[in-house]
């Protein structure tokens, strides 16, 4: 039987985060949550999620700077935890710094919904290559 998938999910607006909890436990994944960036990075090393989904705009650290902090960390397998972007900003320049960072895919809430955020999250779990749109 193949082991249940874990994510962690960093996001500081409640009723989003509940509604993406509910979705990912109803698809059978094990979800752990965080709603700042700085319990985000905690639990990254604590947990080592099998996917990370992460908001821009966080309390006392941005999700850019809870990834890069993640690409710092010495043990690979935290390191290079695959990572998704969930947020509500979106321009050239944030897409840019996800890639950087090397984000498998960054989606704007407002515009997806339930069944594109579970596509894509089944295509990075399964190990899909290249950034994800």
């Amino acid at each position: 039987m193949e082991k249940q998938k874990k994510i962690l999910m960093v996001e500081d607006d409640p009723f989003f985060r509940k509604l993406c909890v509910r979705l990912l436990k109803d698809q059978g994944f094990l979800v752990v949550i965080a709603d700042n960036g700085e319990e985000g990075l905690e639990k990254i090393k604590k947990e080592k999620p099998d996917l990370i989904l992460l908001d821009v705009i966080l309390p006392k650290m941005t999700g850019f700077e809870v990834l890069e902090a993640v690409r710092k960390i010495p043990d690979p397998e935290i390191a290079n935890t695959p990572t998704m972007f969930l947020s509500n900003l979106y321009s050239e320049e944030e897409l840019q710094k996800a890639k950087d960072l090397k984000a498998k895919a960054y989606l704007v809430k407002a515009n997806t919904g339930s069944d594109e955020l579970l596509e894509k999250i089944e295509r990075i779990l399964k190990g899909e290559e290249g950034f994800i749109t």
